[in-house]
């Protein structure tokens, strides 16, 4: 078998020129590869906890750890003790956070379009339902339930 022409060869390939191009343009913004994913939760639920991060990434959370102080470091996030329970701490966007949303924003569109050039809006919809797919037997075969997000079913109708 010639693993170049398998799917899932293909899908490698194609995720690590995504990581390689992503990561140029957020450095241009001053981030690395996946803290933006943090921010931009945190933009959707300011204020979320360690676990809670942790979950919407899909990531561990000595990971999440790890990325909130770094990114407090530089200003981006705030860590604070949460009222109801001292043990445990809330992350919140500072004024500088909030003002590169945006900015990630703009990234995260000039990839899409990038990365999707010449490819139709009809497929475009076929393709990410199927890439959810690929994640969801993925997910299912290292012992979780459907931990691929829907959020973006409603872009499929």
């Amino acid at each position: 078998m010639d693993h170049r022409r398998t799917v899932t060869h293909r899908l490698s390939q194609a995720a690590h020129a995504y990581r390689v191009r992503a990561g140029a343009q957020l450095s241009r913004i001053g981030l690395h590869s996946g803290q933006e994913s943090l921010l931009k939760a945190l933009s959707e639920k300011d204020g979320a906890s360690m676990s809670e991060l942790a979950a919407s990434l899909g990531v561990q959370p000595p990971t999440v750890t790890k990325m909130v102080g770094r990114l407090a470091a530089q200003g981006y996030v705030q860590r604070r003790t949460s009222d109801g329970d001292g043990r445990q701490a809330n992350v919140f966007l500072t004024d500088r956070g909030r003002d590169t949303i945006g900015a990630i924003d703009k990234v995260w569109k000039r990839m899409e379009k990038s990365a999707l050039a010449g490819i139709e809006d009809k497929d475009r919809k076929r393709l990410r339902k199927l890439l959810r797919q690929v994640a969801r037997n993925l997910d299912l075969q290292r012992g979780k339930k459907d931990a691929v997000a829907e959020s973006d079913d409603a872009d499929d109708d």
